[in-house]
């Protein structure tokens, strides 16, 4: 299972009621943070989701409104009493900007390592029992979606296996991919099954690669800066996404679910969209703080 929780949907600054967008990802009690905003602390408590399962931290891009509770962030994980090392993806430039933060935090009681990737590449990475696909988008400054996907190993098969004369024993250990006693797991095991996917990208107008990697995923966030007809020229120009868009994106890609996200400050009431962007893809669900399901693999 994974489970997803939007933890803000706000863009540009947090409102009464609405945090920035960031975004919890957990699986198997361990969890990556994408992008951390002001207020990000607050929406992780408000939302019930634990400081000390947050193992890797994945940032877009280094606007304010997605960065700026960093530094907040690793000092209460300080004050928590954290050992264990934090791993940082990001954009090239990465380590020099957390390191201005931590002017004012110089010593933390964990180590950081810094992941930091091309914004003109697309690339993959693994953390904890997530692989990751990263990928540049379209803004006014270097900024990455990621994908991110929860494998699922191949069905056992039993009858293989005792046909085969495998001792029991063994079964366990072929199942995880290892071989042993003069077996390999490819003699007991299925066809690769379909996993589990999300999609998040925020601060881009549509490219290609929201396309290609979102095609089949379980679930899609994107931007929805604007709704407004009279905005579509100015989402040009400041490189954001408007809603009717994202939603084309979803539907052309079958993603399982649309959530949006990161609507601009003078979007009050984004429901009102709904209906219109449900005309174009479904299952449009408008984000909110504290928004969370759990997806689980298909049989």
């Amino acid at each position: 299972m994974l489970d997803i929780c939007l933890l803000g949907s706000g863009g540009v600054m947090p409102l009464p009621g609405r945090f920035l967008t960031s975004l919890y990802l957990e699986e198997n009690g361990r969890a990556v943070l994408v992008d951390c905003g002001e207020g990000t602390q607050t929406a992780i408590r408000t939302a019930h989701k634990k400081f000390s399962r947050i193992g890797a931290i994945f940032v877009t891009h280094f606007h304010a409104d997605h960065i700026s509770g960093l530094v907040g962030l690793l000092l209460s994980f300080g004050l928590e009493g954290r050992t264990e090392a934090l791993h940082m993806h990001g954009p090239e430039g990465l380590q020099t900007v957390v390191r201005s933060f931590l002017v004012i935090a110089p010593q933390l009681p964990f180590e950081i390592f810094f992941h930091e990737y091309s914004p003109t590449a697309p690339v993959k990475t693994v953390s904890g029992g997530l692989i990751v696909d990263i990928f540049p988008v379209d803004h006014d400054m270097p900024c990455l979606g990621y994908r991110f996907t929860m494998e699922r190993a191949p069905k056992f098969d039993p009858d293989r296996a005792r046909a085969l004369g495998i001792p029991l024993r063994l079964w366990g250990k072929l199942q995880n991919g290892e071989s042993v006693g003069g077996f390999s797991p490819a003699d007991v095991l299925g066809e690769k099954r379909r996993g589990i996917s999300v999609l998040y990208s925020t601060d881009t107008r549509p490219v290609e690669a929201l396309d290609t990697l979102g095609k089949g995923v379980d679930l899609m966030i994107l931007e929805g800066m604007y709704g407004d007809e009279e905005k579509w020229e100015s989402a040009r120009l400041k490189h954001h996404m408007m809603m009717q868009e994202a939603a084309e994106i979803a539907k052309r890609t079958s993603a399982g679910e649309l959530w949006l996200t990161h609507f601009s400050p003078y979007t009050a009431e984004p429901e009102n969209y709904l209906d219109m962007l449900k005309e174009i893809f479904p299952n449009t669900v408008m984000g909110k703080d504290s928004l969370c399901t759990t997806l689980s693999f298909r049989d």
